[in-house]
């Protein structure tokens, strides 16, 4: 299995949500990698396929684990034990 090199994160802009998640990962430290939802059909395409059809964000892989709107608790808790790679970098 390849090593998880970042968490993704999809947003759209104008989403409150995203922007507090953004801000708090940032301040953790963690590798990111951010896709715009409405600007990226696949990516919009890969939310939905985890949220029921539906376009809810912020969605956050770490590896093949999804979460829809987690806390960075949550996160760091996948990160743990998903991609504990991430924590040292």
């Amino acid at each position: 299995m390849d090593p998880i090199s970042a968490i993704d994160l999809y947003w759209r802009p104008g989403c409150p949500f995203c922007m507090d998640l953004m801000g708090r990962l940032s301040r953790a430290g963690l590798p990111v990698r951010e896709f715009n939802i409405w600007e990226d059909d696949e990516a919009a395409a890969r939310v939905r396929a985890v949220a029921d059809g539906n376009e809810i964000v912020p969605t956050v892989f770490v590896g093949g684990h999804s979460m829809i709107n987690p806390s960075l608790e949550q996160i760091e808790a996948a990160v743990r034990e998903h991609a504990p790679e991430l924590l040292a970098s």
